[in-house]
Order: C-alpha cells, then structure tokens, then sequence
C-alpha cells in the first residue's frame, strides 16, 4: 500500500507509526487529542510510555510521579531501583547494535550481546582501577564504539560520567574536570577530521594532573605519564554483570551548557533523564526495532548521550562516523549503513548544499532527517527533503536540562521545512511577552513537571535559574527555558533565538560572558559585548563583537585566534565594532538586545 508522503509530493510505503500504534491502543483518533491526553495525564501518558519502551527496574516503582516536594523537585518512577544502562539491551542478542567504519572505509558491525559484554568488562575494569559507584569519571573522547562502550561501563557500573567535547581547548576542558572533580579520565590519542589530526590526549595533560585511560587508536607506542594506562591494560579478562542499581534520582552523567556568569552549568542527568531521550525518539522521529539512527554529535553534547539511548532503549542501531560529516564519504556511509534516522546540524546541511556533496546520493533507506542545535534555513531544508524524494525532516529543539525536545514535529502531520508542528508529547509550554502575558511571540516557559527536566546544578542554585521571580500562568509554575518562539496562525511554530544572554553557535551553546572575558585580554580592548545575530534568510546564527578600545586597531584575526585556541575552533567571529561606549541600563549591565537589534536591523 502506498500514500503521499508528508509534503504531498512523492509515494513512500506505508508503514504504521509508533504514535498511529499508540493512538490506537488509547482508542484516540486524531493526534490533537492524544497530545491533549498526554498533557492532561501525565501519570497515564508516562506509565504507558516505560512500559512500552520495557525500561528494566530492579524494583519496580510505587508511583510514577510523586509531587511532595513541589513540581519544581518531582520525584519520577517513584520507590523504584534502577540502572537505566541496562534497558539498553533488551534487543535480541545478535541484533546489530552499532554500526561503524573501520580505517579503511569498510562496515563493521557489533551486536547487543557483544557490545553488553564489553561495556560489563569495563565496569569491571573500573572497579579493578580503584573506583567505585558514585565517582565521577570524565569521557573526553570522539563518537566511535570505543566511548559508547566506555560511557555505558561507567553508569553500569555505577559511576558517574562526566562527558566532555573533544573540540574543546585545553582551558575548557580543564574548568569542566575542575568542576566535577573527577577520579579518572577516558581520552584517546588523536582524533582525526578531514586527514586533520588533533591532539586529544596533549590537550588533557594541559588540563591537569588527572590520571588518564588512553585509548591508542593511531600511535601505539604513545608514551603516557607514569600515572596514566593504556586501553589495553586497563581493560581485565573479567565479563561478570556488576550491574550497580540504586534510586532513579541518582546522577548517572554530568554534561554542560552555558551559564551566564562565565563558568558553564554543569547539568546532572539522573536515571529518568533517559526516558525522555527515548520517548522522543520513540513518538517524534518514529524509531523502531532494528532502524538504524545516525547523528553527527558528540558525548560533550547532549545528543550523544541522546542518540545512545534513544536509538539502544527503542532496540534501534546507531550507526557512527568517526570523522568530517561535510565529506562526501559520510554520504557513503549512510548509504552502506542504510540509515534510516539522520540526524543533522543546520550548518552541515548548508556546507552541503553550497559544495554540492551530497548530490551523488539517494539514500534510499531514509525515513527522516531531524534537525536540531540551531536555527534552520527554510529554503535550504526544502532544498534537502526535494533531493532526497521529499523525506520529512523532524525539527527537534530542547536542551541539556530537560534530557531531550519540548518542541518538535512528528511523522503523522504535514511537514513544513524549518517549522515545529507541536509541543513533545508529555509536556507543554506557554508563549510571554515582555508584559508576562499569553502571546504568539515571546519567551517560552516549560510547564513542570516533565520527564527528564533537570532538578539540581552541581555549580548553581537550580531554583533561581529555572525558577525563580517565574510568572505564573492560571496559577500554574512555570519554568524559565531561555528560547524566544513565534507561533504563526496556521498553529506552526518557528524558534526566534535566545531571550538570555546564552548563544548558540553552530548547535553548541556558550554565555557571552565566556566570550567577553577571552576578548578583553587583548591589550587594545577595554570592554566588549559579545552577541548572536539571525540570518535574515534563516540558518545558523552569527557571532558579532561589540567592543570599547582602541580606535586605531580592529583586527578581527586577534578576536577568531583567541576564541579558537581558549575556547573552541568551531566558534567563527563573523565581524566586530570598535564602539565610543557600550549601552547599559542604570544597574550597569550591558543590554545586550539593544545592541541585537540595532545590528540586525544594519544587516
């Protein structure tokens, strides 16, 4: 049986969606109403959805939501003990569970059982070394089996990870280890991009004295620091399950966003913070058994921890690539994967279509695209769904605190390129204006309490940033998020960039402050403003400088230098201002959306 796909255009099979499934076992429908249900009963949508993703529970839960301390500290899946690592491995055991290239271009696979086996021989291992559940162990690694193995061991075994990027400098990766304190570190020698190789594990040793598991995957004969071991000593001949379960609110991975005193947040996901990764990936990109989902990430963002457990709960395969995604040999590789799921940065998609890359694909195999991390273009996403026989492309948009989307689009609406068709299923959220009023335009506020939305900083007060001075809405909490969202009448939503003082750059978010503080260590400037403008045509923002100093001296180079060797190489400064003075309110701080909006308008 054949129907028109989503955007009307071209016959795809018909193949029944997990929400069509759901709906069906509700007895509902049309999707309005099972939204509305899932909003409504959040007890009955969350019970149903662990028990259709069959999350494992030593204990089972007395209640799937227990609301005592209020709904800015809910308490989900309640009096249970669980390890949500070993939901993980429910597939059949010879189902393929990652997919991967080796050095010379070819297919390699591991299935559930082998991958099970190795993750437990690394927990293992880490007991072995001294550590023990609880401890806090870093994973500064590229996206290969190596650090899935690594990062799964960890909370396995019950420790907790603490995952860094590895585009990271050396001073960033050193306040992230600062921060978390941890008793190891999991790096790699090198990690190659476009026959580039940067040096990783140099850049760890600059971070600090922490001792170090090194994974040697170009230069065997690395030499270590005397407190340091390689993968393959590290690694003992011991397979047993340590399987280490413990109450569901338990930090099992620390991850980082931008904070807007200059240090990141470091953002700790617990136990339940998984299922909404899940969930997600379950009713809004329509992963089944046995898809094979690829996502260009890393585990220092919040899809690679994201894509483990949205692809391995929903007995889906994740397919890795260990190198450039803007090389046409990616477009190899999704084709020699057949994935079905490709998930994508607005700025990827962009380089591929100005150089042509891709134009020699089809990749039959494809259901969807998603598109997260940043603002999308629209022409640029039709361009991609109508050389790609018009597959839906799922925009996906949420962030490190809340474990997965607040917003998306699904499989079972039309699909409109760079539009959001609806809330994710199990949460919701109201639109303010500058006056705390209901609008179509303004700054979004989540309505707790939600699976997966963070409940604590290891660095901050979590009430004040998420919470406090809120407004309430029909005498609902509301939680602060930080996006600005315009709704347009035909319901469709589009995000209008950040209503605080956090930027995202390229799908990485970063405070101003962190900027502003690297620029005003060049001698000539005396202040700076650093801001994120939209592309008037959409696309990926652009990063401006606003600065006070010298006049006779405005050397942009200085500027890209210091960001890309302090901070990360991925950040391009797109141009900046010497200016007389920076606009202030009478408080002293600097408006920064003044200095947005007069700059937006110059473009």
């Amino acid at each position: 049986m054949t129907e028109k796909n989503h955007t009307g255009t071209s016959p795809i099979k018909k193949v029944k969606t997990n929400i069509e499934n759901s709906m069906t076992d509700h007895n509902i429908l049309n999707y309005d109403d099972f939204l509305k249900y899932s909003q409504s009963d959040k007890k009955g949508f969350w019970s149903y959805t662990v028990q259709k993703l069959n999350i494992v529970f030593d204990k089972p839960y007395r209640d799937i939501l227990n609301l005592d301390l209020g709904v800015h500290d809910a308490k989900w899946l309640y009096g249970s003990s669980i390890n949500i690592a070993k939901s993980c491995f429910n597939a059949d055991k010879q189902d393929i569970a990652l997919i991967y290239e080796n050095k010379h271009h070819q297919i390699e696979q591991m299935s559930y059982e082998e991958l099970k086996l190795k993750c437990m021989q690394f927990a293992n291992s880490l007991k072995k070394q001294g550590i023990s559940p609880g401890d806090r162990v870093a994973i500064d690694m590229p996206m290969n089996p190596e650090s899935v193995i690594a990062y799964l061991g960890v909370i396995l075994y019950g420790a907790v990870a603490v995952n860094i990027a590895d585009s990271f400098s050396a001073e960033e990766i050193k306040t992230r280890l600062n921060i978390t304190d941890v008793k190891l570190v999991i790096t790699q020698d090198v990690v190659t991009r476009s026959g580039k190789k940067i040096e990783l594990y140099s850049k760890v040793k600059v971070a600090g004295q922490y001792p170090c598991v090194v994974y040697c995957n170009e230069d065997k004969n690395l030499e270590l620091k005397a407190e340091d071991i390689s993968w393959e000593e590290f690694l003992i001949s011991n397979f047993e399950d340590i399987t280490h379960y413990c109450p569901p609110e338990t930090e099992m991975t620390i991850l980082f966003s931008s904070g807007t005193t200059g240090n990141p947040k470091a953002i700790p996901w617990n136990h339940c913070t998984p299922i909404k990764s899940a969930s997600d990936a379950y009713y809004h990109h329509d992963v089944q058994s046995k898809d094979v989902v690829c996502w260009p990430t890393n585990l220092g963002w919040m899809m690679g921890p994201w894509l483990v457990f949205a692809t391995l709960i929903n007995k889906g395969t994740i397919a890795l690539y260990d190198d450039s995604p803007l090389d046409s040999q990616f477009g190899h590789f999704i084709e020699n994967a057949k994935v079905n799921v490709l998930g994508l940065v607005p700025s990827i998609v962009s380089s591929w279509l100005q150089k042509k890359t891709m134009n020699q694909f089809r990749w039959q195999h494809l259901k969807c695209f998603s598109s997260s991390g940043e603002c999308s273009n629209p022409h640029q996403m039709k361009e991609l769904m109508e050389q790609f026989d018009n597959k839906p492309i799922i925009e996906y948009c949420g962030g490190t605190e809340t474990g997965g989307g607040y917003i998306s689009s699904t499989l079972i609406q039309p699909n409109l390129p760079s539009f959001f068709s609806t809330p994710t299923l199990g949460g919701n959220f109201v639109i303010l204006n500058d006056d705390g009023e209901l609008s179509k335009r303004g700054e979004v506020f989540l309505i707790p309490p939600i699976m997966g939305l963070s409940n604590k900083l290891i660095n901050g007060d979590h009430f004040k940033v998420y919470y406090k001075d809120c407004p309430k809405i029909d005498g609902l909490t509301l939680r602060r998020h930080g996006d600005n969202l315009i709704q347009h009448t035909n319901g469709y939503y589009q995000i209008q960039g950040r209503s605080d003082d956090a930027m995202n750059l390229g799908g990485i978010k970063v405070s101003s402050t962190q900027i502003e503080e690297l620029i005003t260590e060049i001698s000539y400037v005396n202040e700076a403003a650093a801001i994120e403008l939209s592309d008037k045509r959409g696309g990926p923002s652009k990063l401006v400088i606003c600065y006070v100093g010298d006049k006779n001296k405005n050397d942009l180079t200085d500027m890209q230098n210091l960001i890309k060797n302090k901070l990360n190489p991925l950040f391009k400064v797109s141009s900046c201002y010497n200016l007389d003075k920076l606009p202030r309110t009478a408080s002293n701080k600097i408006m920064r959306r003044k200095l947005r909006e007069y700059y937006q308008h110059q473009q």
